[in-house]
């Protein structure tokens, strides 16, 4: 066959099965050759550039943006949400809408969801939550303590409730503050059988829910009591801390600050959080982003969630 005649073979396969809709079987039974050289025909189309596939992605999707921090930080996966505004509270519900449904196609049998307290973003996240088909041995866990001033502490505990009640699993708490006055508080309180049932779960979470924190705590944090005092804060902006997950203090280049503020803390740590099968970081906004940079850099988290303007600054960086 002359390069003309095969061209004008393949072109005829092409219109057929892009055109007219017929499958590779039905070209082959018409034309009275075999499916594998319709499907090697096929190939050659696009070899030839006689077919070019081109990916139209909708307005408010950032595939491209997801990929680019998927390669530049190492990450299992990232969902950039479109957000109209920079303004912090519509980008807690825009990230919270996005996180619930990955977490919807996420959850298998067995999970050990791990969820931090006092985030207004895993706030919007369950309130987008739909309820989830019963999967049998789902466990939701608290992995940083919830007590805290009592006219908010029913969000900490929302928030491990209500995530339970939509996987229908099971909720264990960590009733015990996540800040403690001393390294010997901590200790004792740790050691409690009731904080126990939650702490010694830690090591089995395999989707963690976390948001990341700047240096300076957000409103509900503050009001929780789940903070140090000025004087601290102030030793971790010498330290050149970034942010926080789950209350432990990160620089800019992810490594962790060591002041001694982090022995009177309850809550996973950042090496357990490490290893986590999916180990979901939900944050963004202007004021979060040099704390979300360090986590990325220093591998704490291997999932992000972010909006699209934090997403090209960190592809940026």
């Amino acid at each position: 066959m002359s390069r003309i005649d095969e061209l004008r073979l393949i072109a005829r396969i092409t219109r057929m099965y892009y055109e007219w809709d017929m499958s590779q079987t039905e070209i082959a039974s018409q034309l009275g050759l075999s499916q594998a050289t319709i499907s090697r025909l096929l190939n050659r189309a696009r070899e030839e550039g006689i077919v070019r596939i081109s990916v139209n992605l909708p307005n408010g999707v950032y595939t491209e943006l997801e990929e680019l921090l998927v390669k530049k930080y190492g990450l299992r996966d990232a969902i950039v949400v479109d957000s109209l505004d920079e303004n912090e509270q519509i980008i807690q519900r825009d990230l919270g809408a996005a996180a619930a449904y990955y977490l919807e196609s996420t959850i298998s049998p067995n999970e050990v969801i791990g969820i931090s307290s006092w985030s207004a973003t895993l706030l919007s996240l369950v309130d987008a939550l739909h309820p989830i088909p019963k999967k049998p041995g789902i466990k939701v866990v608290q992995i940083l303590g919830g007590v805290g001033d009592p006219s908010v502490e029913a969000h900490a505990a929302r928030l491990t409730s209500r995530m339970a009640q939509l996987v229908k699993g099971e909720a264990v708490f960590l009733p015990v503050a996540g800040v403690l006055a001393s390294e010997a508080a901590r200790d004792i309180l740790a050691a409690d059988e009731v904080a126990q049932q939650a702490i010694r779960l830690f090591g089995q979470v395999t989707i963690a829910l976390v948001g990341i924190g700047a240096v300076e705590p957000s409103p509900l944090l503050a009001k929780s009591g789940n903070i140090f005092a000025p004087k601290e804060y102030e030793l971790l902006h010498q330290a050149n801390a970034a942010g926080d997950i789950l209350m432990r203090f990160i620089d800019q280049n992810g490594d962790l600050v060591k002041t001694g503020l982090e022995n009177r803390v309850i809550s996973m740590s950042l090496e357990q959080l490490r290893k986590v099968d999916h180990a979901i970081g939900v944050a963004g906004g202007s004021r979060k982003y040099e704390a979300i940079l360090g986590a990325l850099r220093g591998r704490w988290i291997n999932i992000l969630v972010t909006d699209h303007f934090t997403a090209k600054r960190l592809c940026d960086a």
